[in-house]
């Protein structure tokens, strides 16, 4: 009893445990100094209980085994819920935070929680198994330099005081596990003048390493930086998005494989978000170019500021039939009028950049105002509604608050009844003018007191002068396909038979997806190739081919048409709350937006395959759930299959044998005895008989007995042997299981 207890007292000074927790601490001390010993100490208290979980594997393999896998689960399912936790109220997602050099951000405690599970488990882990299961000095060489390395990707030095106890502890777990520990075959015969003098070679090195001026070094640490530094990466693919950019080819979205989150965004729903916009194509290039109206801009000092992307004209133009009754007459507007619109609900979208460097701000469809934001400078709003820097670039967690409508208008009869009847008007350009013109004259002689919508009354001024000034004289370039008969001939085919410019555009968006087009981000295109060829000859590509079709069909057919590019918004956080959204490099999209005549601009989503799950992307959370899971499904299982194949197998063998002659069960009871019992087919009969009565003291000389009968002799048993065979072979297999039982009892007590 007195030899347990000290045994058990002496696990609390194991030196790999020790080194263990050591190692562990300053892992942690990067991530908090002031709670490094805290951690420290969490990680020798579970570090002591895992090793008496290790001890057990050790000697239990199969069991062991399974207890490993649920505890890896557990751990597993412990860093998820943690990494939720830590994402409810902060902004940067678990593998940024994980990768940014913690003196970059905010302290996390939940996020530093997670890292400590699961270094701890795998620290833990990798030590106990390189020293006391199967020794490897350059294993524990490469364990060594772990937190060294954690350092490195963070651009900082370990501290001294960390640096010396590891290097330390890892010569004398060398010495003690390696020359100066007695094995089977080796017995070390002054062991205190061994350990004497490797305590002395510690001393000096220690002290020698502290005292002596350490050489500065200036290291080249671009391979390094380059792995885990993402910023020119950023950089580069954020140029490529920039409101400025004078073309695109749609290279960005072509095996496009670095995932690094932009924005992140709380919004009531996915969107697409839209940070440039180009007029021309040109054919040859296979490129699109900005046009006059991308690149002509009002320069807006002071925030809030409305956008016109569309839905504010029919309302525009009613309240201005319904306030002016000599406009109204004039086009034949009088019931019009009186028609209610209905429009969803404004909603807000918040974005917050995760990076620095960009110019424009992604602006989500359907927004007519931009209502708050961080960035203290002045904006520019184009003509083709994207929103960017005057000067200068954005900086990292900038912030941009807008207000949208949601894309139900058409949803509605009366809206789409609305919307239709103006597109009838024979000049709807002087329509709008007149509208203008109309609200300015009331809106001029009214005050805030007489006139409570005086809002709505400015809001729809500046809609309807916003298109009069940005699409005066660019109609043309907005109608340009090329003179492609082919591409014309196709449009009219898939909207023959409809009549409104919405129900021919949401034709064309559906037409890809029937038509047996492929999404394909890893497709090279052959130089020279453009539309027609995506069109009519390889039908493959990525959203830029899509869009760019759908954007010269819908010209063809006259309906006015653009080519957008910005992120089709549609993975959730990490932490898994509702409404909230990161954006990624993965997530970078091009797409069209018409202009609906009597309604405005909308976007539209020709891409289909964009929105069918290809580009389903699973969050750190999401893959250490389904590896937890799915490991301890597969542990419990294969743990319950161990445990009760013995009984099933046995119980099977019983119902087996009941449709046996007592000649089959005397040849298959005693097979199957040898078997339980792991004896050699090269006994005979007595032999195994008498080896089964000296491992378990079971009796099966009747069985030995009437199988030599029936082998050797050829005799036929007697039916009535067959309840003393079945009898006897249920005793011993009852015999085995308890010295097997009785086995593990003694391997416990000496253990």
């Amino acid at each position: 009893m007195l030899k347990d207890k000290s045994k058990l007292i002496g696990t609390f000074a194991d030196p790999v445990l020790i080194y263990a927790s050591l190692a562990m601490m300053s892992v942690m001390y990067n991530y908090r100094s002031s709670l490094a010993l805290i951690y420290g100490i969490a990680a020798y208290v579970s570090g002591w209980l895992m090793f008496r979980l290790f001890n057990y594997i050790n000697k239990h393999h199969f069991a062991g085994f399974f207890a490993y896998i649920v505890l890896f689960a557990g751990v597993i399912q412990g860093a998820r819920t943690a990494i939720e936790k830590g994402g409810e109220n902060y902004p940067i997602p678990w593998s940024v935070w994980f990768l940014t050099p913690q003196n970059a951000m905010d302290y996390n405690g939940w996020y530093a929680f997670s890292v400590f599970l699961l270094f701890q488990v795998f620290l833990m882990s990798v030590i106990y198994y390189f020293t006391y299961v199967r020794y490897r000095m350059f294993m524990n060489f490469l364990i060594l330099m772990i937190p060294f390395t954690i350092y490195d990707k963070e651009a900082d030095d370990m501290k001294i005081g960390f640096i010396i106890p590891l290097v330390v502890g890892f010569v004398l777990l060398m010495m003690n596990f390696r020359q100066l520990r007695d094995t089977d075959s080796v017995r070390v015969v002054d062991k205190p003048g061994a350990w004497m003098s490797a305590g002395i070679f510690t001393v000096i090195f220690a002290v020698t390493a502290t005292v002596i001026p350490k050489p500065e070094i200036t290291a080249d640490r671009t391979v390094i930086d380059n792995l885990i530094n993402a910023d020119d990466l950023t950089d580069r693919f954020m140029s490529m998005i920039s409101v400025f950019r004078s073309d695109s080819e749609g290279e960005q979205f072509r095996g496009q494989t670095s995932e690094i989150t932009l924005y992140y965004v709380v919004s009531p729903e996915p969107m697409r978000l839209k940070t440039a916009a180009f007029t021309s194509y040109d054919f040859e290039r296979d490129a699109w170019s900005a046009g006059e109206t991308d690149s002509s801009y009002k320069i807006k000092s002071e925030v809030p500021f409305n956008l016109y992307n569309g839905g504010g004209l029919p309302e525009a133009v009613r309240l201005a039939a319904e306030l002016d009754g000599e406009f109204a007459a004039k086009y034949g507007l009088e019931s019009f009028a009186r028609t209610e619109l209905y429009y969803p609900k404004r909603q807000n979208v918040q974005i917050y950049s995760a990076v620095g460097g960009n110019d424009s701000v992604p602006v989500p469809q359907g927004a007519e105002r931009l209502t708050l934001t961080s960035y203290g400078s002045k904006l520019g709003l184009s003509g083709s509604g994207t929103v960017f820097t005057h000067e200068g670039e954005f900086g990292r967690n900038e912030n941009f608050s807008f207000l949208y409508a949601p894309d139900y208008f058409f949803m509605y009869e009366e809206n789409r009844a609305a919307a239709e009847l103006l597109a009838d008007v024979e000049n709807i350009g002087d329509l709008y003018f007149d509208a203008a013109v109309a609200l300015r004259m009331y809106d001029f002689g009214q005050t805030g007191d007489e006139y409570e919508n005086k809002r709505e009354v400015t809001y729809s001024i500046e809609t309807l002068e916003y298109m009069n000034k940005y699409y005066g004289g660019e109609w043309d370039a907005l109608l340009d396909y090329g003179g492609s008969e082919r591409i014309k001939s196709l449009a009219e085919e898939v909207t023959a038979g409809l009549d409104s410019e919405y129900d021919k555009a949401k034709a064309l968006e559906r037409y890809f997806l029937d038509s047996g087009y492929t999404y394909d981000l890893s497709y090279r295109k052959d130089k020279g190739d453009n539309v027609e060829n995506f069109l009519f000859d390889s039908k493959t590509g990525v959203c830029y081919e899509y869009a760019t079709a759908m954007t010269l069909m819908a010209r063809s057919l006259g309906i006015p048409a653009r080519y957008c590019e910005g992120f089709n918004m549609q993975t959730p956080a990490q932490n898994g709350e509702s409404g909230r959204y990161i954006v990624t490099t993965m997530d970078a999209h091009g797409f069209p937006e018409l202009y609906i005549k009597g309604y405005g601009w909308l976007s539209f989503e020709p891409t289909m395959a964009f929105d069918t799950g290809q580009q389903q992307k699973g969050s750190v959370a999401e893959m250490l759930t389904k590896i937890g899971i799915g490991a301890l499904v597969i542990s419990v299982f294969a743990l319950l299959m161990i445990l009760l194949m013995p009984k099933i197998s046995h119980r099977f063998f019983l119902m087996r044998s009941g449709g046996w002659s007592a000649d089959k069960t005397a040849e298959q009871v005693m097979r199957r005895l040898c078997r339980l019992y792991g004896i050699g087919a090269v006994s005979t009969a007595r032999e195994a008989a008498a080896e089964i009565h000296r491992v378990s003291g079971a009796d099966i000389t009747n069985i030995a007995e009437l199988f030599e009968r029936r082998a050797y002799g050829g005799e036929e048993l007697d039916a009535n042997k067959k309840p003393e065979l079945i009898k006897e072979y249920i005793s011993a297999y009852q015999a085995i299981k308890e010295a097997k039982k009785a086995k593990k009892k003694c391997r416990r007590k000496r253990a």
